[in-house]
């Protein structure tokens, strides 16, 4: 293998298929990437076979060859390089890559590519087309709310459901609950549920960048992994196996009071009162009225900790329905605040020990649950 690439460009695709590389594993070979020579390009491969990504980069290729290297070494060395080309050339007999840029030389001790598993990459057929930035708002509107430990493995994922043309994402912790949905593409000859890992998404939506090219999303016919194919990368993961929740039976189907507001106001009475709340167990108040006859509302955002203090701040509301006083996991509201992507949010809400719901108003493709929290009087 005989090849020069762009220390930028090489710089690049191994921080993205870093992110595949298994940290700790009993096959040495999982912790290198893989360099191959692929279609006039440098392919990079890496995998811990849970999650496996692709990368190709533009390169000048005189001589076929493939390697596997260090992954940390390998992404180590090359950020430290300057921004020029990086000539790169195997001894296949040492299986040692030389690696020259500018005054710059090194060589590294690799492993037989042979050893490397193999990704797979998408087929053809029964491919699902998506839009990109339809693509990272589902991701971004689900992926905050799924479960960050692994007692109960469904929860780490996200749902989706394609059904004819349409998708949806719901996610949920034992919490709250987002259900995202969106129109695809392409419609589907029959529909398909799975349960793909919410960091599997996350990895998606940092490679899709200003892409403007449709996703495509296969699923492999024994349901065991989900494929995603980008301008120039291959993104593998596997399925999360189990039944998740049904999302239809958590959403409140009704409501007493419904207020409206500022999102980008509200964000900053949430943010002010997180540093009072951050103390007492995360707990931020919400008391809501509906004004006077004249119309108009208000909400009072409030928090306290018996060490450090207390606050209070006050923001315009339209408040349709009764006044109520309800507390929320301050962290929860800024987090569906942040991806709420609207300038007004309806907060629906019942009573102080039911479940909010809150949506982006002009918008009816994005609900998010979040339980209260219980305040003593």
């Amino acid at each position: 293998m005989k090849l020069s690439v762009l220390q930028e460009n090489l710089a690049r695709g191994i921080s993205i298929v870093n992110r595949a590389v298994a940290t700790r594993s009993t096959l040495p070979v999982l912790g290198n990437i893989l360099l191959a020579t692929e279609g006039g390009r440098l392919k990079l491969a890496a995998t811990n076979l849970e999650i496996g990504i692709t990368h190709w980069c533009g390169a000048q290729v005189q001589t076929e060859g493939a390697i596997t290297v260090p992954a940390r070494q390998l992404a180590d060395y090359v950020n430290a390089l300057p921004p020029d080309r990086v000539e790169m050339e195997l001894n296949p007999k040492t299986q040692t890559l030389h690696l020259k840029c500018a005054r710059y030389d090194a060589n590294i001790k690799g492993v037989d590519a042979s050893e490397f598993p193999i990704i797979p990459t998408i087929g053809e057929n029964n491919k699902i087309l998506v839009e990109p930035d339809t693509l990272k708002e589902l991701i971004a509107q689900s992926t905050f709310s799924a479960a960050q430990d692994d007692s109960r493995p469904v929860l780490t994922g996200i749902l989706a459901k394609f059904d004819k043309d349409a998708v949806t994402f719901a996610s949920a912790d034992g919490f709250r609950l987002s259900v995202r949905s969106a129109v695809l593409g392409t419609k589907l000859s029959a529909p398909v549920s799975v349960i793909i890992p919410a960091k599997a998404l996350q990895d998606v939506a940092r490679v899709i960048g200003d892409q403007e090219a449709p996703v495509e999303i296969a699923i492999t016919e024994n349901r065991s992994q989900v494929l995603f194919h980008l301008e120039n990368t291959d993104i593998v993961s596997q399925l999360i196996d189990g039944n998740f929740p049904d999302f239809n039976q958590i959403v409140p189907k009704s409501y007493s009071t419904r207020t409206t507001m500022n999102t980008h106001e509200l964000q900053n009475a949430v943010k002010a009162a997180s540093v009072f709340a951050r103390e007492a167990s995360n707990i931020v108040r919400l008391n809501i009225s509906s004004g006077n006859d004249m119309g108009g509302g208000r909400v009072v955002i409030a928090a306290q900790s018996a060490e450090t203090g207390d606050n209070v701040g006050e923001i315009d509301a339209t408040v349709d329905g009764e006044p109520i006083e309800i507390a929320f996991n301050a962290r929860f509201l800024a987090d569906v605040l942040g991806v709420l992507n609207s300038p007004q949010v309806a907060l629906e809400t019942s009573t102080a020990a039911s479940p909010g719901v809150v949506k982006a108003v002009g918008r009816d493709d994005f609900t998010h649950v979040i339980m209260p929290m219980h305040i003593g009087r």
